[in-house]
C-alpha cells in the first residue's frame, strides 16, 4: 500500500512497555490509516501476537516491520525531536503542546530529522526518568472528570493531526526536508553530553548524586529549551573538558 504522504516517514511511533497486544494492533490501524508507518515497540509483554494482528485489522504489513528494542533509549537514538505523551501534573514540565500545535512542530523539525512521539503504558503512562529524555510534552484536552484516554484512540489522533499538517493543514516552513540535518543533534547524543556533564558537575563538587535532587532534570530541561546545534554542543563539551581539566580530574581523555 503506497503511502499518501511520504515525508511522514520521519515520524515515529514509540509505545513502551505495551501490556495488551490488541493496543499494539489497534494503534498499527491508526497509524496506518493516517499514513504513518513507523512503528518502534519498547519491551512489548506480548509480541508479535494473534490478536496484535487481529486489531490491525488490514494494517498488519505495519506490525511486521515494526522495529522491537530493549529501552527507550535505544529507540530514539537517533531522532532529533522526541515528544513523550502525558495527563499527568508533574513537577519541571515543559509547558504541553495540544496533538495540533505538536503535528505543526513536527513538520518543521522533521527537516533535520526523524521526529519521534512516544506512548507510555496503559496504565501509568511514561515515567519522569522516561520524559527526561523528551525534549517536548504533549497531551489531548480531555473530560476532567473522566480523562481515561485508550492508546489507539490517543494514536487517532495524534495520527490525524500529523497527517493533516503534513499535507498541507499546517504551513510547512521553506526549505526541503533534511536541508540542515547536517546540524541537528540526535537523542543519542544529547544523552552522552547529559552523562559529561553530570559527570564534571560531580567531578568539581557541584552535584552530588547521592542528594540529586532535581538539578539534573532542570539542565535538561534548559537544554532542551535552548536546542543547541551540533556545533554548539560540541563548544559545551569542549567547556566541560576544559572545567575537568582545570580542576585537575581530567577522567574522560
Amino acid at each position: 500500500m503506497p503511502m499518501t504522504w511520504p515525508k511522514l516517514d520521519r515520524v515515529r511511533v514509540v509505545l513502551v512497555d505495551t501490556s495488551h497486544p490488541g493496543n499494539i494492533g489497534a494503534s498499527a490501524r491508526a497509524m496506518w490509516t493516517m499514513g504513518l508507518d513507523q512503528l518502534t515497540l519498547v519491551r512489548p509483554k506480548h509480541f508479535p501476537c494473534a490478536e496484535a494482528t487481529a486489531r490491525a485489522a488490514g494494517a498488519d504489513a505495519l506490525l511486521y516491520r515494526a522495529t522491537v528494542c530493549d529501552s527507550l533509549e535505544q529507540a530514539l537514538a537517533d531522532c532529533v525531536w522526541v515528544v513523550g505523551t502525558t495527563v499527568r501534573s508533574r513537577h519541571l514540565d515543559l509547558p504541553p503542546l495540544t496533538p495540533r500545535s505538536f503535528a505543526a512542530r513536527a513538520v518543521e523539525e522533521s527537516r533535520h530529522g526523524k521526529v519521534a512521539l512516544v506512548f507510555g503504558r496503559e496504565q501509568a503512562g511514561l515515567s519522569n526518568q522516561e520524559l527526561d529524555l523528551c525534549q517536548g510534552v504533549a497531551c489531548i484536552a480531555s473530560n476532567p472528570d473522566f480523562s481515561s484516554l485508550n492508546l489507539a484512540a490517543a494514536a487517532q489522533v495524534f495520527a490525524y493531526e500529523l497527517q493533516l499538517a503534513f499535507s498541507g493543514g499546517a504551513r510547512e516552513p521553506p526549505g526541503v526536508p533534511g536541508d540542515d540535518a547536517a546540524g541537528a543533534v540526535t537523542a543519542a547524543q544529547l544523552e552522552s553530553f547529559y552523562l559529561h556533564l553530570e559527570q564534571a558537575l560531580t567531578e568539581i563538587g557541584y552535584y552530588d548524586p547521592r542528594a540529586p535532587k532535581l538539578l539534573m532534570r532542570r539542565l535538561r530541561r534548559l537544554y532542551s529549551r535552548a536546542r543547541p546545534d551540533r556545533a554548539e554542543l560540541n563548544i559545551l563539551r569542549g567547556i566541560l573538558a576544559a572545567t575537568q581539566r582545570a580542576a585537575g580530574t581530567n577522567s574522560r581523555e
